[in-house]
This record gives C-alpha cells, sequence and structure tokens, in this order.
C-alpha cells in the first residue's frame, strides 16, 4: 500500500540516495554526466536539504510501498500569492506504474489546499517524460524558462500549473 510519511534530518542520506537513483535513470538521456553529478551535489547536499527541512513553508514527503522506499516529492507553500510550487517528486525506476506519482501529486493538492493556496506549479526539462504524466494529471504548460544554474549549467524547462 503506497504512503508517506514527513521527511526529518535523519532521512537525509536516504533522500540522497533516492534522488541519485532517480535521476540517473531520468535524466541519462537528457543531462550529461557533469551537470547531472554538478545538481546532485548543488541541490541534495545535506545543508541545502535541512535548510528546506527548517523552512516552515517548505515540506519533504518520502513515498512508501509498504515498508519500501519509493521516493520523495518535496514543495513550498506561497512562493507566489496563492500559489504552491512543487520543487521536486521523484521515484526510483521500480516504483513506475504503482500509482506512487498520482499518490504524490494528490498529496500535494490536499496540502496546498489546507493553507489556503489554489494553484500548483512546477518545472518540468523539455526533454524529461515527465510532462506527458504531468499533463495527463491536469497539469498545463503556461511558459518556458531558462534558469543559469552555475558553472556553465542551465536548466531549459517548461513551467507547468494546476489550478485548484
Amino acid at each position: 500500500m503506497i504512503q508517506t510519511k514527513p521527511a526529518t534530518q535523519f532521512d537525509i542520506c536516504l533522500i540522497q540516495d533516492l534522488a541519485r537513483r532517480s535521476w540517473e535513470d531520468a535524466y541519462a538521456d537528457i543531462l550529461s554526466k557533469e551537470q547531472l553529478e554538478y545538481m546532485l551535489e548543488k541541490m541534495y547536499s545535506e545543508h541545502e536539504i535541512i535548510f528546506h527541512l527548517q523552512n516552515p513553508n517548505y515540506h519533504y514527503f518520502l513515498i512508501f510501498d509498504d515498508e519500501t522506499p519509493l521516493g520523495f516529492v518535496g514543495f513550498e507553500h506561497h512562493i507566489e500569492f496563492n500559489t504552491t510550487k512543487l520543487h521536486r517528486i521523484y521515484l526510483v525506476p521500480e516504483a513506475k506504474g504503482k500509482g506512487a506519482g498520482k499518490f504524490g501529486l494528490n498529496l500535494v493538492k490536499k496540502h496546498t489546499q489546507s493553507v489556503g493556496d489554489n494553484r500548483i506549479i512546477l518545472t518540468v526539462n523539455k526533454n524529461n517524460v515527465a510532462r506527458q504524466f504531468y499533463e495527463s494529471q491536469n497539469y498545463k504548460v503556461y511558459g518556458e524558462a531558462v534558469f543559469d544554474i552555475g558553472s556553465g549549467y542551465v536548466m531549459d524547462d517548461y513551467l507547468m500549473e494546476f489550478n485548484l
């Protein structure tokens, strides 16, 4: 049975492991190995995760199938007026087809509504097949952006939204 639990500082190593496993699967054909490593180190350092966990508007939840960790979701309320940002939802390859992604998105919707936000936004790499998943869940592309992330790397993304 799919379930979630709030992540804590004790889960940092698990989050890092799940991020690496999911990213190596999702981005192997999209990003260079060097960019993948750079982004993992930057976005999933212990310092960065602790920073998120200490932000009262930022939430990490681990996603499990019974006791087996499948992935995680990270989102931040009030990033803009009435808007929650889904910063990350990543699942290990063996989680695909189990409903964990939908479960994670529904968790974000529930929490978004509970704080009075009525819009969820996210960015997705233009070459990532996850875009089709988001569209199947009624997220719509509302723009495009290129983000400079340092060291000569950029993220070339679609901007997507879901209105509650």
